[in-house]
């Protein structure tokens, strides 16, 4: 159950806040359909061909993959491609875009995911920082030169049995090479970071400017704490979302148990509430 306490307290945070953080994880997308690979048995049910040879996300979200087995490898990130170019971005983003348009500052995003869900719901481009890419992109797998280009000519053909890539594999339009998405992966030393950094920069230039920042973090896990740590940095008015893992230290900020379209629609109602009294 959601406390009411709980949910009032950072709803009076928004109302208060002239700029707003958004902090998200895979968590973020599941009530928009896509599957957040929690635990082996979860992965294994979005992608049943790579439960036969007990390969792991951490096998598969692997540059050795692309070496080893590429049209494996790239059944799997097409996959994921199509994926995240069919779903709809569910309603919390719309959500979190409205109180944005109320503050002085608007929003910056912060996400760990790759599957551009925030610009294809309307967030403006150079307001998202991607900290582990996007898939949206591709790069060389060498790569010969420290530049990524728009997937966009590239429409993947799956076989469901196999999990394999059945159309010709991307390549490098500079080299020839096996093109890879522009993505971050485990033990990845060839990631062509420069557009993540470009990212990053601009936010590092937009927070100062926020005197009364609130962040809402959503769906991010601790197996990678990477945006739950960033979350905690920017408190001490952190509102962590999470079905399973929303406890947060009090001096940075609160914690509620729940989906992030179930939170943010309380949050959004409370708000509502509260400004009608006003």
């Amino acid at each position: 159950m959601i406390s009411n306490d709980t949910i009032a307290q950072a709803a009076d945070w928004l109302r208060h806040a002239d700029g707003l953080l958004i902090a998200a994880g895979a968590g973020m997308g599941v009530d928009s359909g896509l599957p957040d690979f929690r635990g082996a048995d979860g992965f294994w049910r979005a992608y049943p061909a790579l439960r036969h040879e007990r390969l792991s996300f951490q096998d598969m979200a692997n540059p050795a993959s692309f070496d080893s087995r590429p049209s494996l490898a790239w059944g799997f990130y097409g996959h994921r491609l199509s994926l995240y170019r069919d779903t709809v971005p569910h309603e919390g983003f719309h959500i979190l875009k409205r109180w944005s348009e109320r503050m002085e500052h608007g929003a910056f995003v912060y996400t760990s995911n790759v599957d551009g869900q925030f610009q294809k719901a309307g967030y403006v481009a150079s307001r998202v920082a991607e900290v582990h890419g996007t898939i949206h992109s591709l790069q060389c797998t060498l790569p010969c030169q420290k530049v990524a280009w728009l997937a966009d000519s590239f429409v993947p053909e799956i076989d469901s049995d196999s999990g394999m890539l059945l159309n010709a594999l991307p390549t490098c339009p500079h080299c020839g090479r096996l093109a890879r998405p522009n993505i971050l992966m485990f033990g990845d030393h060839a990631w062509v970071e420069k557009y993540t950094e470009i990212q990053l920069a601009r936010l590092a230039t937009w927070s100062p400017a926020v005197k009364q920042l609130v962040v809402v973090e959503l769906g991010a896990g601790k197996a990678l704490p990477t945006v739950r740590r960033f979350s905690e940095r920017h408190g001490p008015r952190v509102i962590r979302i999470n079905p399973r893992e929303e406890s947060i230290a009090p001096r940075f900020g609160v914690g509620i148990a729940g989906s992030a379209m179930e939170v943010l629609t309380a949050l959004d109602q409370r708000w509502e509430a509260g400004a009608s009294t006003l």
